[in-house]
């Protein structure tokens, strides 16, 4: 059997051109190809969204952190240095 070129007529026998009735339905992946995209497009999301709080978090184990000017380096709430 030889391949439907885009030009003839539609292999259903609607009459219409392939490309214009059946050729994007042939071309999908289906469903299952679908669900593979949501699938890896979460993924991708959820790892950006821990990248992100993982940059914007407080890496002192949740302790307000200070930026003292006068000496450079910062302190947590109780006025400690933090390393």
């Amino acid at each position: 059997m030889s391949k439907t070129g885009r030009n003839d007529l539609c292999t259903c026998g609607s009459g219409r051109k392939y490309k214009k009735c059946c050729e994007s339905k042939d071309r999908s992946g289906g469903a299952r190809s679908t669900i593979m995209m949501i699938a890896v497009g979460g993924a991708l999301l959820a790892a950006l969204a821990v990248g992100i709080a993982s940059f914007t978090s407080e890496r002192s184990g949740g302790a307000t952190r200070v930026w003292s000017t006068a000496h450079g380096h910062y302190h947590d709430a109780n006025g400690m240095e933090i390393p």
